[in-house]
């Protein structure tokens, strides 16, 4: 069986008719828009038994542009084995970087389609919002966020991403993993790399996460008098920093550092099993290559060339600004209490003593414990700080509160009130 399209089918009828007489060479050439000369041609090869002459001459041979059988096979064999899970744009571009085969993002659709492979990015409606649009300098906002994630995709711990991006560039200014769910402790870490990278940005775009801020609605009496709340770890650190700190109402009112986070979701997981990374030092690893890849490849340039971030003024102590402070009052004996521990304080210079009077203790980035008294430093002692690992569980909350004693059951009788019911 042979078949011809609509537009063949009406080139052999009207052929067929100019051969026979029926039609000028001039009304054929018109009614299939062609010149006198190609109706002439096409007279010439007809023939009544077959439609064999209507066909382009080109139709059942292979494109000279065409992509090799032998490539094809490779790629689907690529995106089968080695590639697998990746995304089609991933996937090119690894082609060309890692295998050296040239081809372009529609070929490589096409090629997996045909095959049946579908893609592992889910579309879904959009529905309409306004984009914000990007402030014009680097360094003037930054975006910061926490992703909880099976990125190892059970090789190993289920880890948390946290990093900052820049709003003008969309830059990752810094990134790492961690055992933990979305704390103080990797956000004062992330800050520590950011500013040492790059300096202090004027503000921070961020969720209302009580790491940020305080959402809770217990006021102290000094606080009721200052009129205000005392900040968090660190939201005393951005204080101190002098960032302004802006809260998102919703989840997208920070879409660039969200697309970031679904764009890591595919392409940092893909990288993170091509590499078998399978703990957190691996994983730390993969994540930064991956970054420099991904600034690379989606930053953009700022509309203004001046720079926002800032420099830290000389004699400004950023281990002390990035560390968790408190305040304690030191007992008669000239001992505190940091936790469960019991920590001796040793006398002053003069030989003073200063029982009853506050102290503060700043616990390092680094995992040092500083005591210090009106600016005096009194005691510094190696004090790890509380790290989760691998396989260990968050110790359960126990209630404060003691529970209560049942009450026995009083029941009344015929409108008389009767004994308690003995259990």
């Amino acid at each position: 069986m042979v078949t011809v399209s609509q537009k063949e089918f009406q080139r052999v009828k009207v052929i067929e008719n100019a051969v026979g007489g029926r039609l000028s060479v001039r009304e054929a050439a018109r009614l299939l828009q062609l010149s006198e000369r190609q109706v002439q041609r096409l007279k010439r090869r007809y023939r009544p038994d077959s439609v064999d002459w209507v066909h382009h001459g080109n139709r059942g041979r292979p494109m000279p542009w065409a992509l090799p059988a032998a490539l094809r096979r490779t790629i689907l064999a690529l995106a089968r084995g080695k590639y697998e899970g990746f995304n089609d744009s991933h996937l090119c571009q690894k082609l060309h970087s890692e295998e050296h085969l040239v081809v372009s993002r529609e070929s490589v659709r096409r090629i997996l389609r045909t095959a049946k492979l579908a893609s592992p990015q889910k579309r879904r409606a959009r529905q309409y919002r306004a984009r914000r649009l990007r402030r014009p300098r680097f360094g003037m906002m930054v975006l910061t966020d926490a992703s909880r994630h099976d990125w190892l995709e059970g090789r190993g711990p289920e880890l948390t991403l946290i990093g900052f991006q820049d709003d003008a560039t969309s830059q990752i200014l810094s990134a790492h993993f961690q055992f933990e769910a979305e704390n103080t402790l990797g956000y004062l870490r992330a800050l520590h790399a950011m500013v040492t990278a790059h300096g202090v940005p004027l503000s921070l775009y961020r969720d209302r996460h009580g790491i940020f801020q305080r959402n809770d609605a217990h006021w102290t009496l000094a606080e009721q008098l200052a009129g205000k709340q005392c900040p968090t770890h660190l939201g005393r650190a951005l204080e101190q920093l002098g960032i302004q700190q802006i809260p998102a109402y919703s989840p997208q009112a920070k879409g660039r550092i969200e697309r970031a986070w679904r764009t890591c979701q595919d392409r940092l997981v893909s990288e993170l099993r091509l590499a078998q990374a399978c703990d957190l030092d691996s994983a730390n690893q993969v994540l930064a290559r991956f970054c420099a890849d991904y600034n690379q490849r989606f930053a953009v340039p700022a509309r203004e060339a001046q720079r926002d971030f800032r420099s830290l003024p000389p004699r400004f102590d950023l281990a002390r600004c990035l560390s968790f402070r408190y305040q304690r009052v030191v007992g008669p004996d000239h001992v505190i209490t940091f936790g469960p521990h019991s920590i001796a304080l040793p006398p002053l210079s003069s030989g003073r003593g200063y029982a009853g009077h506050s102290v503060e203790l700043s616990h390092h980035l680094n995992g040092r414990l500083l005591v210090s008294y009106r600016k005096v430093l009194l005691l510094s002692l190696p004090w790890p700080l509380p790290v989760q690992e691998h396989g260990q569980r968050p110790a359960p909350r126990i209630p404060t509160h003691k529970p209560k004693t049942p009450m026995p059951r009083i029941y009344n009788l015929g409108g008389r009130p009767a004994l308690a019911a003995i259990t």
